[in-house]
């Protein structure tokens, strides 16, 4: 079957990949997804590792329609009786581009209508629904005349893992924390350091890939669990094999803020993660953030001045930020990851490369510095 497998704008690329390393093939490259094929089983491995997905849907029709009452008619044909229980719950999610609509919630309303008006038709009652997405979730896709309907086998986004309920006024998304991570030249058991590193989204990420935590294993509700063909001794033994292959850790990982209620808040979202003992937390200005002996990576995430600072300071910030990178991060790779662009241009060098990354709306770059030990040759 098709699995369709979403996620950020501009990160697909590295998806791809993960999907690549589980094994499964990728048939195309979305500029928001990935599409590849498989079973439910392969649904479920999707949920627990990939680091950058947001949903992993497992399609069921596909057809073309120009009106409600086609999609409609279109979704009436779905053998429902096979996926959801007659006495469950469902929910219908959306992604609509089409002329006949205006209305998203009522696309939603008319597909969930299909399927309850088949299962009453099947079982002679229907189940209820509602917006609630931690039970069985229907994904409708309707762009221009295409349509496609599938199971949301993850219900709530993977970007969710469960360890941060406590963040900084401008979080990294977990996603995006990770491809960040997955972008860079680490290598798990080399050193990350992240100064003003907010409520530890990177640190934490860079924890889980150094000890191969599936981060799916960290969640205890997904939506393939409240569909027809699940198999609980499925995911029970998937989930033990990813929970095997957890190793110890080797790297220093240090996160640093300004803030003592930041570097609070992350500690707890770290031991919620299952990670704080590998991390080593400080309340310090960046430039005194303590950097282990090389090879690793420092990585910064700076304001952008964009909704949050101000420009003249971080001026003065992102020129300190060149000068601690040169001065003690030497035989390192450095990384500045920022929406403004104008900005980078006070960190007094030269990017190697200019990895491009979307965080929400704003297009912002991520820059790799070459941090040479002693003179370069």
């Amino acid at each position: 079957m098709i699995i369709h497998i979403t996620c950020p704008k501009g990160i697909s690329d590295v998806l791809a990949r993960e999907v690549a390393d589980l094994g499964l093939p990728v048939k195309s490259v979305l500029p928001a997804g990935v599409v590849t094929e498989g079973t439910l089983d392969d649904c479920i491995r999707c949920n627990l590792w990939l680091r950058t997905a947001h949903r992993v849907l497992l399609r069921l029709h596909s057809f073309t329609a120009d009106t409600p009452q086609q999609m409609y008619e279109g979704a009436t044909t779905i053998p429902w009786e096979d996926w959801i229980a007659r006495d469950g719950y469902l929910s219908v999610i959306s992604s609509i581009s089409t002329p006949s609509i205006d209305n998203t919630q009522f696309a939603n309303v008319r597909c969930k209508d299909a399927i309850v008006d088949r299962l009453r038709a099947v079982h002679g009652i229907r189940p209820d629904s509602g917006p609630r997405t931690d039970r069985a979730v229907v994904f409708l896709y309707w762009h221009g005349a295409n349509v496609s309907i599938a199971i949301d086998t993850s219900g709530a986004s993977l970007s969710d893992r469960g360890y941060r309920l406590q963040g900084g006024k401008a979080p990294l998304r977990e996603t995006l924390a990770a491809a960040m991570l997955l972008s860079t030249t680490w290598l798990p058991g080399q050193a990350v350091v992240n100064p003003m590193g907010g409520s530890g989204t990177l640190a934490i990420e860079a924890a889980l890939m150094e000890q191969n935590i599936a981060p799916g294993t960290l969640r205890s509700n997904f939506g393939f669990m409240h569909v027809l063909p699940y198999q609980p001794e499925t995911y029970k033994r998937l989930r033990s094999e990813a929970l095997a292959q957890r190793r110890p850790s080797t790297a220093q990982i240090v996160c640093t803020d300004h803030d003592r209620r930041m570097i609070d808040a992350a500690r707890e979202n770290a031991r919620r993660a299952g990670v704080d003992t590998s991390i080593r937390f400080g309340v310090c200005d960046f430039q005194k953030t303590p950097v282990p002996p090389p090879p690793g990576i420092v990585i910064i995430n700076p304001e952008y001045g964009l909704r949050l600072g101000d420009i003249t300071a971080l001026r003065e910030t992102y020129r300190s930020i060149g000068d601690f990178m040169k001065q003690q991060c030497r035989g390192y790779t450095g990384y500045v990851f920022t929406g403004n662009m104008d900005l980078t241009k006070e960190v007094g060098l030269r990017a190697s490369r200019r990895i491009p990354f979307w965080n929400a709306d704003v297009e912002c770059r991520l820059l790799q510095f070459e941090l040479y030990e002693g003179s370069r040759k």
